[in-house]
């Protein structure tokens, strides 16, 4: 199946679904109309029951180059009309609070508001050119506000977040895989590879233990070391009552690769 929005991209095959920024002119800058696009998107990836890994990548030469400025009207404008825009802007958390593990594929430079968005993803894979960084703090009264303040240091600890944010710091692939901010880097040609193999790795488990573990990981980092062990032990525990389970299983003892249905 594949929907075609203005500014995005999206095509579900199989168990894997891409959605792809598509302003490859604009350097995929985030707007209101692709944000609302995204957030329509995800939407319908949550209630395709079919689709147990979600990539997400950018046409063109980079992934993202942030988001448009705010518009002129409004820089004079009140606060709650301000407040309004930044809202309509916002679009990390449809990405991150889908149950599926989603995939990031950096194809290029991921910035600012492209960098936010690409942190909302459980995996990144970067090609080698791409560069990374939240440069907001070196323009006039601009602050990361899509969750870029919470995601980074989670990701890769207060020090190095400190650092990129305070100074503009921009890294490149190297660098960003040494501080964990991305999974793996290859060369540009090998991305779609390997990101369509990994995320065929993932859709080949089981889907509700992948979306049990994507829970406990990310509801787990908010919680002392004895509740996250509570929470594992509790989904665990659903796990096992799962058609899913008895079938991973059956087809252990018959010696074949197992057929999941998410139930």
């Amino acid at each position: 199946m594949a929907i075609q929005y203005k500014f995005l991209t999206y095509k579900s095959d199989g168990a894997v679904a891409t959605l792809t920024l598509n302003r490859p002119d604009q350097c995929n800058l985030i707007d209101c109309y692709l944000a609302a696009e995204m957030r329509d998107a995800c939407h319908k990836v949550r209630q395709d029951d079919n689709v147990r890994v979600l990539v997400l990548t950018g046409a063109g030469a980079a992934f993202s180059l942030g988001r448009e400025p705010l518009p002129t009207e409004l820089a004079t404008g009140s606060a709650i009309q301000r407040q309004a825009w930044i809202e309509q802007l916002r679009v990390a958390d449809a990405l991150a609070n889908l149950p599926i593990p989603v995939i990031v594929s950096i194809n290029g430079d991921a910035l600012d508001h492209g960098l936010e968005l690409a942190l909302a993803g459980d995996i990144r894979i970067s090609a080698e050119p791409a560069s990374f960084g939240l440069t907001d703090l070196s323009k006039p009264g601009c602050f990361p506000w899509d969750g870029g303040t919470q995601r980074l240091p989670r990701l890769v600890g207060p020090a190095w977040a400190s650092d990129l944010m305070l100074t503009s710091l921009v890294i490149g692939s190297a660098e960003a895989l040494s501080i964990g901010l991305v999974n793996r880097v290859v060369p540009p040609g090998e991305l779609t590879r390997e990101t369509q193999r990994l995320a065929e790795a993932i859709a080949a488990g089981g889907p509700i233990a992948a979306r049990y573990a994507k829970e406990a990981i990310t509801k787990g980092a908010d919680l002392s070391l004895a509740e996250g062990l509570r929470l594992e032990a509790d989904l665990n525990i659903i796990l096992q009552s799962t058609d899913d389970r008895a079938e991973g299983l059956q087809s252990f003892v018959e010696k074949r690769p197992p057929r999941f249905t998410g139930q």
